[in-house]
């Protein structure tokens, strides 16, 4: 972490704690509507993704009370923040486990799911939202040094990565009706959600490439 006074760094604490609120907002809001859209058209992969949502909403209220804890007491306390990342984890793991026990029976069975204009507007929405939220975490995150804040961020960036896998999923399914690529493109959540619930369980989930 750079050196910086204390009161910058009340300031950008504060900050991601803002930061984490708007968050939990926005992923509640999000969560809903394409766990709704999903089920109404048959659709694995919106499910999932309405679910990430709600993985990402519960670990930014962790975030932010370990962040308003630190503004209270003026410490951070690493057993608990890390007792918070081990919480992402495996959350990460259940969805994992989730989407893909939904999508081999949805192969098995041979379900055919509905296109859903709902589910691709709120994917399209979230291309559009989440970039500019992770990139002001991880500026935050690494202004501090914080790994908590960066492990937000980097959550925030898998929901980009989903929102667009999920999304090209639900196109083609809908300009071909190959029922097999909304099973598809929950795989491919379950793999992102299994790499970063390993680097959550390991303290880890930190966007250490860019």
């Amino acid at each position: 972490m750079s050196l910086l006074s204390s009161s910058e760094v009340t300031r950008l604490t504060r900050r991601g704690l803002r930061l984490a609120q708007f968050t939990v907002a926005y992923n509640v809001v999000e969560g809903v509507v394409s766990i709704a859209a999903g089920v109404t058209a048959g659709l694995v992969s919106v499910v999932g993704f309405g679910l990430d949502s709600g993985i990402e909403s519960a670990s930014a209220v962790l975030v932010g009370l370990r962040l308003a804890a630190r503004l209270r007491d003026g410490r951070s306390d690493e057993k608990r923040e890390k007792a918070t990342l081990r919480f992402i984890a495996i959350t990460f793991f259940l969805l994992a486990a989730y989407v893909t026990a939904n999508g081999i029976r949805n192969l098995i069975v041979g379900e055919r799911p509905d296109a859903s204009i709902v589910g691709a507007i709120v994917l399209a929405a979230s291309i559009v939202v989440m970039p500019i939220l992770a990139a002001m975490k991880k500026q935050v995150g690494t202004l501090l040094g914080d790994k908590l804040i960066l492990a937000d961020a980097a959550e925030t960036r898998i929901c980009i990565l989903l929102s667009a896998s999920t999304l090209v999923g639900l196109l083609f399914y809908a300009l071909s009706g190959a029922a097999w690529l909304d099973a598809a493109a929950g795989f491919v959540i379950a793999l992102f959600a299994i790499h970063e619930g390993r680097e959550a369980w390991r303290g880890e989930l930190v966007e250490e490439h860019d």
